[in-house]
């Protein structure tokens, strides 16, 4: 199973549309993925149109098995919800004297042949549900909006992965995804070209500004079944196709 987080420190470059979009894309061409939610806001199941009644936070304390806490949200899309719970979660991480940035991984590795794929959505900042999130995945896609102080952030970021690669041998920070781009303004087409001179064959499509993005969590749905014909559907489906594509 690949495993991969939607990470960055700093809010507002689309990680929460990145993973719904990402993870039901995926779904939508034939593999099976838990989408996992680890932000104290729950923005994916809203997103979704779910109110699951248990989730991640229920699975890692035992309160729940993982039938109970994972819920079918539509075919082959499989989630694992966050919200306000986790933020006991994170007291019950912070009180281990040892062994607490592997408390997700313990919880989550035994689902891995059920799925194709883990997608994990991270919360901004970084924290120890952060670490954890990074010492059970593989792969780090960092949504980056096309913004100044944004490039500041991935710099930063990529230190701290930097810092958990010692320990965490496999992690790689594998995609780049510019997000909010608009090539009628000089700044974006700047950044883009300072993130490909840098990153390279990292930096996937940019995905273009569009309303239909914002507006499709608001009637909870994905991208694909709001606005099928939208720009924002053409590139995270061509985000989809590099990911699957990456795997075979």
């Amino acid at each position: 199973m690949r495993k991969i987080a939607i990470s960055l420190s700093k809010g507002g470059g689309g990680k929460t549309t990145t993973a719904v979009s990402l993870a039901s894309g995926l779904a939508r061409s034939g593999y099976s993925v838990l989408l996992v939610d680890t932000d104290t806001q729950g923005q994916v199941s809203r997103a979704l149109g779910v109110s699951p009644e248990a989730g991640l936070a229920d699975l890692l304390s035992g309160e729940a098995t993982p039938a109970e806490a994972i819920l079918e949200v539509r075919d082959r899309l499989y989630l694992l919800s966050g919200g306000r719970s986790l933020a006991g979660l994170k007291r019950l991480i912070d009180r281990k004297d040892y062994g607490g940035e592997k408390t997700l991984a313990e919880g989550l590795d035994p689902l891995d042949s059920q799925y194709d794929y883990a997608i994990l959505d991270s919360a901004p900042g970084w924290d120890s549900l952060t670490v954890n999130v990074l010492f059970y995945a593989s792969e780090i896609l960092a949504p980056v909006s096309m913004e100044v102080l944004t490039l500041a952030g991935l710099l930063d970021f990529q230190k701290s992965v930097e810092a958990i690669q010692r320990y965490q041998e496999g992690l790689q920070l594998s995609y780049i995804l510019p997000t909010f781009y608009d090539r009628r303004v000089k700044k974006s087409e700047e950044i883009l070209t300072q993130l490909q001179a840098f990153y390279q064959d990292k930096v996937c499509t940019p995905i273009r500004y569009s309303v239909r993005l914002s507006e499709a969590p608001g009637y909870g749905q994905t991208i694909y079944e709001y606005s099928p014909g939208s720009s924002g559907a053409e590139d995270y489906q061509a985000l989809v196709e590099r990911i699957s594509k990456d795997g075979r």
